[in-house]
């Protein structure tokens, strides 16, 4: 559809050449039109014909990515550090608080764009009856009782009640209708509609966000897109809190009881905050999907919200428009039904006399294609021609044999041309027949000049589904993801084309989505004679019953739905409000790319998974093992700089999870945080244990000072937590699968950093090189043994 299509007849134009029909010269009866004193009047009563933007400020969309949980935290960390003086850390932990903060706000400065799409759609020129003469003004200053002229060619600028005249009418990207639609006197015509053929004239009755049009817009402007990402953030942040606020509680109470001063807690809660706080997590998310849409940009889709990626791995609903998704959103003949005389081949003939391809009629253009593909030639000569007329329901055509015979040929309604061939119920059960396959049904008569007319036979007419749609449903489905249909057509011919394409479930009527949608709505797999504002509800009553969903489209009538749903998916030949709207938006023709989405999705949400088991095992550990070494110690283990050199160590280098090898669920992810915890604690015990056993080995065996039991301990801690990547990133052995290249290199960098700067003491007191070796063979010997206590935990937490 074109976005601001210029309606504008030219001021030169004279009067009588705009006059609608019926209206000879320059008369306006019965028209009066409006005055220009009403207009303006009735201009400040109503406002613009135009959909109000709101301007998002950049500095405050940047600002609220500093106003959440995870900021939160780190903002306290950075006023603790100093208040403790410790400037350094306080100033790294400012920086990664900043990056993660732009990141975001980088990737999701899209907010506006659909509205700004749809208002471009109100920027045409009108014909207007003002002042009792005919005249050219901006579609924005038309108001209601405005009265207009419209043309074939143009952008319906507001919603309109015909008075006279006839349109065929585009309305697909608005209610996702798949035929055009007649509309003739007493008729109703929304803003946005294309006039294929016709002209006519009427009363405007809508503007602005009064209009359908509008309403779908304001729709847009107030829907709020689900993501689960934030909660599932703030619930890891919220079980790390927990587990080391108990800790804190613990070791104070210790305290208390022991005499231990509290000048030697607060740098100690430090520690444990520092350490439990996943700096990482926001900017490793951010990469894993920006990775991953990098990749579904080679494979013809392009990600404007990343956080969609990652919804799309817990996806199990995908609620798919019907019109231009499943089917191609073009008719063609898949049925002909001759009676005697006639054959197929002379119904064919007969029909393609009746139909003109210079009007472009859908229904015209499907006879002639079907014509063209079973060569069937003209009947003769055409002598003259009468377009497809709404009040007639028929179009008809007079043609002269090669021998000089003449014939009428009509099409049209069944009902229609079989009163004038005076068929009867001769038609009634095969056009039944057809009904129940979802055709769009056209009888075809012919007979010679002045004779009576006989009923030649049935064509039928359907929107087929897409050669890749069948596929596509039975793809998501193996992968746990219920496919529904949405559509603006009628229940029959919706539950045929969902019946050809493997959709299950029957087929509701859209009045079960407004209100309250109960649990019957809930088990439909087709919803016919669905509105923008019911495919709104449709997302947000599946979402209200806990699924993730997803919606594909490809007109403005999507919009508000494509935007509210978790995944909105924007077809290849989606409009701009659509594509706009949309949080993944489709390249190449088909929906079969949803299912590499979902695929790669999939791998992504994995590598995530491992990366914040990974993290939650390390908090275990670390946090464990600096209150036992407090309480069984009265030592630091580490200093709070290594703690922040840990993180870099540890969860940044581990970052190279992003681009790992894995494989992909078949089921719809879930994040299981309670379940996550529990296993991680798990896992954290042997890690615990091993540490503990260098501490000790340091302290009475070794007897290192505290600056090189810390800088050992450091180092323990980094090389297990490496191990603890490798052993957790695969649910069976870790040997089943190679990891990624970049990982590895991640790991051996480290490994090379850590050793380099432990053994020369740079920020840290230097330990000997062969107990950094200790370390690094106790750790690679570690992995394995664990390995099977770790498959064990896994089956028993049904970790994915």
């Amino acid at each position: 559809m074109a976005i601001s299509q210029q309606v504008d007849a030219g001021p030169a134009l004279a009067e009588a050449e705009i006059a609608p029909m019926g209206v000879v010269g320059v008369q306006v009866a019965p028209w009066s039109g409006l005055s220009s004193r009403e207009a303006e009047l009735r201009l400040a009563e109503h406002g613009p014909n135009e959909v109000a933007e709101a301007r998002p400020q950049p500095i405050l969309a940047f600002l609220r990515k500093l106003w959440a949980p995870m900021p939160w935290m780190l903002e306290a960390t950075v006023a603790l550090e100093l208040a403790l003086g410790r400037h350094l850390e306080a100033l790294i932990m400012g920086l990664l608080l900043l990056f993660n903060a732009f990141l975001s706000f980088v990737q999701e400065n899209r907010a506006q764009s659909a509205l700004t799409m749809l208002r471009k759609q109100l920027t045409v020129q009108a014909r207007a009856l003002r002042d009792g003469r005919w005249q050219t003004v901006p579609a924005r200053e038309l108001v209601p009782g405005d009265v207009i002229h419209i043309r074939m060619g143009d952008l319906m600028p507001a919603d309109v009640r015909l008075d006279a005249g006839h349109l065929q009418l585009d309305q697909s990207a608005l209610t996702g209708e798949s035929a055009p639609v007649e509309a003739g006197p007493g008729s109703g015509a929304h803003a946005g509609a294309v006039v294929r053929r016709g002209e006519a004239t009427g009363q405007v009755t809508a503007t602005g966000a009064s209009t359908a049009f509008g309403r779908t817009a304001e729709l847009v402007r107030t829907a709020r897109t689900a993501t689960h990402l934030q909660e599932v953030i703030f619930t890891i942040i919220k079980y790390l809190l927990l587990g080391n606020v108990g800790l804190v509680a613990i070791v104070t109470a210790y305290a208390l009881l022991t005499g231990i001063p509290w000048q030697e807690l607060l740098p100690f809660a430090l520690i444990l905050l520092v350490a439990s706080v996943p700096v990482a997590l926001p900017a490793t998310f951010t990469l894993a999907t920006a990775l991953g849409a990098a990749d579904l940009t080679r494979q013809g889709v392009l990600t404007a919200r990343l956080s969609a990626i990652e919804e799309a791995a817990g996806m199990d609903i995908l609620a798919s428009d019907k019109t231009g998704t499943i089917t191609a959103n073009h008719l063609s003949v898949a049925e002909v039904k001759s009676y005697a005389p006639f054959a197929d081949d002379d119904v064919l003939r007969w029909g393609l006399a009746a139909s003109d391809e210079a009007t472009q009629d859908a229904l015209d253009m499907a006879v002639i294609e079907a014509a063209r593909e079973r060569g069937v030639q003209a009947a003769g000569a055409r002598l003259g021609f009468t377009p497809f007329d709404p009040a007639t329901r028929r179009s008809e055509a007079l043609i002269v044999e090669p021998g000089g015979s003449k014939w009428r040929a009509v099409k049209g309604a069944p009902a229609t041309i079989a009163a004038l061939a005076a068929a009867g119920n001769l038609y009634e059960q095969d056009a039944a027949a057809l009904a129940a396959k979802g055709c769009r049904i056209l009888a075809v008569a012919a007979g010679p000049e002045g004779g009576a007319l006989q009923l030649a036979g049935l064509l039928g007419l359907q929107d087929p589904p897409r050669e890749d749609s069948r596929a596509l449903v039975k793809g998501l489905n193996d992968l746990g993801v219920r496919v529904i249909m949405v559509t603006g057509d009628d229940p029959l011919t919706a539950q045929a084309v969902a019946n050809q394409v493997g959709i299950q479930g029957p087929a509701c009527g859209a009045e079960l989505l407004r209100g309250e949608a109960g649990p019957e709505a809930l088990r439909c797999g087709v919803f016919a004679g669905v509105y923008p504002e019911d495919k709104f509800q449709l997302v947000r009553a599946f979402q209200r019953a806990g699924h993730v969903v997803g919606m594909t489209g490809d007109g403005v009538n999507d919009a508000p739905a494509l935007k509210q749903a978790e995944v909105g998916v924007a077809v290849a030949s989606a409009t701009d409000v659509a594509k706009a709207a949309a949080s993944l938006v489709l390249t190449a023709p088909g929906l079969s790319n949803i299912l590499s989405a979902v695929q790669s999705s999939r791998r992504i949400h994995q590598r995530m998974l491992t990366w914040t088991l990974n993290k939650i095992i390390k908090t275990f550990q670390v946090a464990l093992l600096l209150s036992l070494g407090l309480v069984l110690g009265r030592v630091f283990v580490v200093t709070p700089l290594l703690i922040v050199l840990l993180l870099f160590a540890n969860d940044f280098v581990t970052m190279a999870l992003s681009t790992d090898n894995v494989s992909f669920a078949r089921q719809p992810d879930r994040w299981q945080i309670r379940t996550l915890a529990l296993t991680a604690l798990a896992l954290a015990i042997p890690a615990l244990l091993l540490a503990l056993a260098f501490f000790y080995a340091a302290r009475d065996v070794w007897h290192l000072p505290l600056g090189r039991l810390q800088t050992l301990m450091f180092v323990v801690l980094v090389f297990t937590g490496q191990g603890t990547v490798y052993l957790v990133r695969e649910r069976r052995h870790f040997w089943r699968s190679m990891p990624g290249r970049w990982m590895l290199a991640g790991t051996l960098g480290d490994v090379a950093a850590v050793s380099a700067l432990a053994s020369r003491g740079i920020l840290m007191s230097p330990v000997p090189v062969v107990l950094i070796l200790m370390v690094l063979a106790a750790t690679l010997a570690y992995v394995p043994l664990i390995d099977f206590f770790k498959v064990w935990v896994f089956g028993r937490f049904q970790v994915g």
